[in-house]
């Protein structure tokens, strides 16, 4: 039986998407096989660093980003790319809540690696369609808010539970259907099908968020809804931009009284 904790570190380092995403679905694979497992004499999960990145897409701040219609094959393209990095992203997150974390239960490391599964997927789909639009994914420029936000959580699963998968991945169920019509006034069903696909699963890993904070609340015998407030004034000031698409925060565990406060911010 391998580390798990050791194989999401070579996931995490990794800097060639392609060898990233190969990575990840073999750890997932060796997983539940039953090949990997937590090891509790793993060495200590070290200081959070940035992964393995490719050279390209530069990162910038958000101010630097150009900004595109999607009246044009590179807008569209800009768009997919995009989501492409937030995808990529979100692998490197999935698999930093597995080496980070030490001591939690074993569905929370299947969880998470599960979660790691679906990204690598949904960016090699990004990807096929950029190639699809002549674009690669380091054509154009990138932020770094994702990661940003894993560092200030390095320290405490809660707030890891709390302000990536229920805010940020959250965030992606609240402005999906958005994308999708307006890729519809533009005919673009190849992206609108890949979208439709991200969209249904991410409703489960912002669930997994919602579940995991859940859990380390009662760990720590502290009051979910208003750790979750707590957390959201500390480190965003208290606020969340709307609209919210509450049917979908509904299915990923969000209370009706946490809706009833969202939209109120």
């Amino acid at each position: 039986m391998q580390d798990l904790h050791a194989a999401a570190r070579r996931c995490l380092d990794a800097a060639d998407p392609a060898e990233k995403v190969r990575l990840t679905f073999d750890t997932f694979a060796r997983l539940t096989a039953g090949e990997l497992a937590p090891d509790a004499a793993s060495a200590p999960a070290g200081l959070i660093a940035l992964p393995g990145r490719p050279a390209r897409p530069r990162l910038v701040s958000t101010r630097q980003l150009s900004q595109r219609g999607l009246g044009t094959a590179e807008g569209r393209a800009a768009l997919v790319r995009a989501i492409a990095h937030i995808e990529f992203n979100a692998m490197d997150l999935a698999w930093d809540a597995v080496y980070r974390f030490r001591g939690m239960p074993e569905a929370y490391y299947r969880d998470w690696a599960s979660c790691a599964n679906d990204e690598a997927r949904h960016f090699m789909m990004l990807q096929g369609r950029l190639g699809e639009l002549g674009y690669t994914y380091g054509d154009f420029d990138a932020h770094n808010g994702l990661w940003e936000m894993a560092e200030k959580t390095a320290h405490s699963d809660t707030a890891r539970m709390a302000l990536v998968p229920r805010v940020l991945e959250a965030r992606g169920l609240d402005v999906t259907p958005g994308m999708i019509g307006r890729l519809r006034h533009q005919n673009d069903d190849r992206t609108i099908a890949i979208l439709e696909v991200i969209l249904s699963e991410e409703v489960a890993h912002v669930a997994a968020g919602t579940r995991w904070f859940h859990w380390c609340c009662a760990r720590d015998g502290i009051e979910p809804e208003a750790t979750f407030a707590q957390l959201l004034n500390d480190y965003m000031n208290g606020s969340l931009r709307g609209p919210f698409n509450l049917e979908a925060r509904r299915e990923a565990g969000f209370s009706e009284s946490e809706l009833a406060w969202l939209v109120t911010l």
